[in-house]
């Protein structure tokens, strides 16, 4: 059932503060401003041996004017809600425009030359004004992401008493020493205005609940925990309650498997064949795909901070990515998706468009300033910000890997396997800052033999280049394997900006892959 805005978000002066805003903006010769009032709310709650152990809840409210005045940006932020305040913030952002604009051409910023991609013309480094690509107006707009019940309608006191009761049956059960719960619930408002008339009003919800079970063996002292593998998701308190997750099924399942990896032997290191199903390879996706196709930071604009990327510009087009089954989307749009939109923090509309299409690299995620800049028609909407303090940068869509129409089911890619491993949700990782140099742990590995499961091992961390990797993806699953993964704390930018963003995809079979015995490596 189709959810309506907050009324006491539509009720606050959004469109008297923009007016207010933009009108000075105007008067001062910007050449384009934003007004964006944001109202997000965040709240968690902890438990530990089935009782609460902490909870928070806080609201940050408040409104943002960004302009482009005399080629360069401004941006200012304020809290209080009168039309004399918007009209003085929207002042210090052209006066910080002004000042951009003087420390540019003080460092001898060069006008953009000539739009090549070649390594030798490298045209998208030099300074130059601040343009933005044209976007159709969206005028009195309204979106809301696809959930059934806000969790903040919830009472607190219901929200406990489900994670006691999911800890209290990982406690009874024999061999877990500790249950730990957490969940995070967040309602994002946001009102967008733009002196070229696209106004929006927005509301999303996303959720992320967790459970971990904890083994300790008394006699050595060694220790090992399982966790829940229910991604977050855009999705409302119905996800607690069996819409699109199984939870009794899952807690049911985790203390036996988690008594079988605290017997388990270590790996034997070497060269495996894998298959990986959707809850560990969403994150290698992140790492190696969806951070490395962030155009702002393939051009160096994210270098000081989050790194490079391997897949530079002028190897669009042309890079290899992966083998010919693989086919990557960056998208805007996925029903219950952590990143997915209406429009985003620059009045452009959600989308879905292609990255990697036959294991060529043929798309970037872009914002308005990077799409003009190098030579796009338009933006993707990859512009959001977390805060109404902070200015929108290029941030990630839902990237993820396509299935394959008619494709094999999980089962039938291990059976395609002779020796291997079958490795199942998230746990740790490494990757380097042109996202090409990885290593990647689970939370479960079991060994493949002759086609069938054979028992847990432990220890293991998989190596390999991104493309090498991606490259030795020989099958994708079937839309039945297909899983939208995801995290809520993708971090970028500085100051430090942190954003929801989902992975879908399904099981693949990887060939060849090497397999670390990480005790051994760590000299244990």
């Amino acid at each position: 059932m189709p959810q309506d805005i907050d009324e006491s978000f539509v009720a606050l002066p959004l469109r008297a503060l923009a007016d207010a805003a933009l009108a000075r903006a105007r008067a001062l010769g910007a050449e384009h401003a934003d007004f964006r009032f944001e109202r997000v709310r965040d709240a968690a709650w902890r438990l530990r041996d089935a009782r609460l152990s902490s909870s928070s809840d806080t609201t940050d409210t408040g409104y943002a004017v960004r302009v482009v005045h005399g080629g360069a940006w401004g941006f200012a932020s304020g809290v209080e809600l009168t039309m004399d305040a918007a009209a003085r913030v929207a002042g210090q952002a052209v006066a910080m425009a002004k000042l951009s604009a003087k420390v540019t051409a003080a460092a001898g910023s060069e006008e953009q030359g000539p739009r090549s991609a070649s390594p030798e013309g490298r045209w998208w480094e030099t300074g130059g004004r601040v343009e933005l690509a044209a976007e159709p107006v969206h005028a009195d707009r309204t979106w809301v992401s696809s959930y059934e019940i806000n969790p903040f309608h919830v009472p607190d006191k219901d929200k406990i008493a489900l994670l006691a009761e999911w800890s209290g049956r990982l406690l009874a059960a024999e061999g877990v020493s500790h249950a730990d719960a957490s969940l995070l619930a967040v309602q994002e408002n946001k009102f967008y205005a733009d002196t070229a008339g696209t106004t929006t009003t927005q509301q999303r919800v996303r959720l992320h609940p967790e459970l971990t079970a904890v083994a300790v063996d008394p006699e050595s002292g060694e220790f090992d925990s399982m966790r829940t593998l229910a991604p977050p998701v855009g999705r409302g308190w119905e996800y607690l309650t069996g819409t699109g997750w199984d939870w009794d099924a899952e807690l049911a399942e985790i203390p036996s498997l988690l008594a079988e990896k605290m017997r388990a032997p270590g790996v034997q290191a070497g060269t495996y064949d894998l298959v990986i199903d959707p809850s560990n390879l969403w994150l290698t996706i992140h790492e190696s795909i969806g951070h490395a196709t962030e155009l702002d930071r393939a051009l160096g604009y994210e270098a000081a901070y989050a790194g490079t990327s391997f897949a530079t510009f002028d190897k669009l087009g042309s890079l290899k990515y992966g083998s010919e089954v693989m086919h990557v989307t960056g998208d805007r749009t996925a029903e219950h998706g952590l990143a997915t939109i209406g429009y985003d923090d620059e009045g452009v509309a959600g989308q879905s468009w292609d990255l990697v299409r036959d294991g060529t690299l043929v798309g970037y995620q872009l914002d308005r300033r990077i799409a003009k800049r190098c030579g796009f028609e338009r933006s993707n909407g990859c512009a959001y910000a977390d805060s109404p303090s902070h200015v929108p940068v290029q941030r990630m869509a839902n990237v993820s890997l396509r299935p394959a129409a008619g494709g094999p089911s999980t089962r039938e890619l291990i059976g395609a396997v002779e020796r291997g491993l079958y490795l199942v949700g998230d746990r740790s990782w490494s990757i380097d800052q042109q996202r090409y140099n990885f290593q990647f742990t689970a939370q479960r590995a079991f060994r493949i033999e002759n086609g069938q499961l054979a028992g847990q091992v432990r220890d293991f961390a998989y190596q390999a280049t991104t493309t090498d990797f991606w490259g030795s993806m020989e099958a994708v699953g079937g839309p039945q394997t297909y899983v939208l993964g995801g995290a809520v704390n993708c971090g970028k930018a500085q100051p430090a900006q942190v954003a929801a963003v989902s992975h879908g995809c399904p099981s693949a079979l990887f060939r060849g892959v090497t397999i670390l015995n990480t005790a051994q490596e760590a000299g244990r």
